[in-house]
């Protein structure tokens, strides 16, 4: 078997890269198909999920925002667990400065470190 292939190795090659070069042309030269994804509804269409939009619309419409809701039993019932927030001390000007220098700005708003003294 090996002696066969070895004998006749150019033809094998040949007919492999002539079929490689035929399906390569078949792809490439197809005619471009209509995908449904590249298609573009008309906007009169109105499908399903067009008309659940337009009734969640309609809905959030009709909903009125007074102020009768702040006088209900259930909203003065309400308890706030938020936690207060403390002031903390502003820290460093530059905190990723080393802690042995001190920063200093120069006249065209450089920052500059020097040694403390």
């Amino acid at each position: 078997m090996g002696q066969l292939f070895s004998q006749y190795k150019l033809y094998a090659l040949a007919l492999v890269g002539i079929a490689v070069a035929i399906g390569a042309w078949w792809v490439f030269s197809a005619e471009p198909q209509d995908d449904a994804l590249l298609a573009t509804e008309s906007p009169m269409g109105g499908g399903l999920v067009d008309k659940e939009l337009v009734g969640s619309l309609l809905q959030l419409r009709a909903v009125s925002l007074g102020g009768t809701i702040f006088s209900d039993p259930a909203f003065i019932e309400l308890q706030d667990f938020g936690t207060q927030i403390i002031p903390e001390p502003v820290g460093r000007p530059n905190p990723f400065a080393p802690t042995s220098y001190r920063g200093t700005s120069t006249s065209s708003g450089s920052q500059l470190f020097q040694r403390r003294p």
